[in-house]
């Protein structure tokens, strides 16, 4: 990054004041900013000062650091870090600020600055014979897919040849650079590809899918000059029949929540159907009866289902096995596995009959379920980390 300082003292005014719109433009924008945080409005204010004088003076740094009551070495740092604010006069009709970067400079940014060196002065920061323009080279300004590019003051102009660019700096000698319109230079808009868009050049309709809805039964759509029933009566409606006692019987009366009662849903039935098979099973190979979750679709008689215990005072903590998490540990308990030793002992058909009822699809074999137990059955965490290098889990 190129040196910055303050112009020599020969260029320096004596003082700066904002004038009357600006002035009142700053305490508006100091405003914005929550208490104790108004120090923020550095550099609008900085960028105000110097579109009023064209270029930041010392003056005008001195005056906004007593404005925001900060050190006057802290606004100087700001001025002198961001290339924007200009340290020393420049031209009154256009600063040229060539980007030298890398892409640019591929592009062709030496021209640029060959073409600022023949029109406007041999050297940066200089003005020409008339005072109104003058060029630099500044670091990378963000337009690097349409380089080589240069700004004047707070416009970008992009995608330039040397002949552009000496016919923009002509306009801008001549007062008329609000001609030139500020932006890429060629037939492309913003970033888009040079000529027009190549890709996706052509609508596409996308067909959806029609969904039919689904056929109703005759019997259930009257016709529309059909009479809708009555249904008040204790002959159409025995629910709601007079009782005994006179009362008068409601939708919801005792009868008809009894009889909702009394109705077990099939989702229920079937609960307590898979219930009782897994209870007879467990019973049948001498496990304590517990309701093993169906995880699969295997059945719980196949004769490569492992075999199950009583849970045990203690049981080991199957969650220490990589891949077993707390609701594949109720699963496995549900199937009367509770101990490492029980999972270092499966047989390869048993191995597959877990893997396939927890629907795995191999993730028992990828994680090695059976050499993990094995190291925990034979000596717990430390036998692990011995084993495979890392705490289990």
């Amino acid at each position: 990054m190129s040196v910055r300082r303050l112009a020599e003292d020969q260029f320096q005014p004596v003082g700066f004041s904002f004038n009357e719109e600006n002035a009142v433009w700053a305490e508006a924008t100091i405003a914005k900013y929550p208490e104790g945080r108004q120090q923020s409005a550095v550099i609008p204010l900085l960028m105000r000062a110097q579109e009023q004088d064209g270029w930041v003076t010392r003056a005008a740094i001195e005056f906004v650091a007593d404005k925001l009551s900060m050190p006057y070495i802290r606004v100087l740092e700001v001025a002198t870090f961001y290339t924007q604010f200009q340290l020393k006069p420049v031209g009154t009709r256009a600063h040229v600020q060539v980007c030298g970067t890398t892409p640019c400079m591929l592009r062709g940014a030496e021209d640029l600055i060959k073409v600022c060196k023949s029109k406007i002065h041999h050297d940066p920061f200089e003005l020409n014979e008339d005072g109104t323009l003058s060029w630099e080279e500044v670091e990378c300004q963000g337009a690097c897919v349409n380089a080589p590019m240069v700004m004047i003051f707070k416009d970008s102009y992009e995608d330039l040849t040397p002949t552009q660019l000496e016919h923009i700096i002509d306009r801008f000698q001549a007062g008329k650079g609000s001609d030139i319109t500020p932006g890429p230079q060629v037939d492309r808009i913003y970033s888009a590809p040079a000529g027009g868009p190549t890709t996706l050049t052509e609508e596409i309709v996308v067909q959806k899918a029609k969904i039919e809805p689904a056929p109703v039964a005759e019997a259930a759509v009257p016709p529309a000059n059909a009479a809708r029933p009555v249904t008040t009566t204790d002959e159409t409606n025995p629910a709601l029949k007079t009782p005994a006692d006179g009362k008068s019987a409601t939708p919801g009366g005792p009868d008809v929540k009894a009889a909702r009662k009394s109705a077990k849903p099939a989702s229920d039935e079937i609960k307590e159907t898979i219930s009782e098979t897994a209870a007879a099973d467990a019973a049948g190979k001498g496990t304590k009866a517990q309701k093993a979750p169906v995880a699969g679709q295997l059945s719980l008689d196949d004769k490569n289902r492992p075999a199950g215990i009583d849970k045990p005072a203690t049981p080991d903590d199957l969650k220490m096995i990589s891949g077993v998490g707390p609701k594949i540990e109720g699963i496995l308990n549900g199937l009367g596995i509770y101990t490492f030793a029980q999972i270092a002992g499966w047989q390869k058909a048993e191995r597959e009959w877990v893997d396939g009822y927890l629907k795995f699809a191999g993730r028992i074999e990828r994680d090695d379920w059976v050499k993990q137990a094995e190291a925990l059955a034979r000596g717990g965490e430390a036998e692990y980390i011995k084993v495979f290098g890392k705490k289990p889990r």
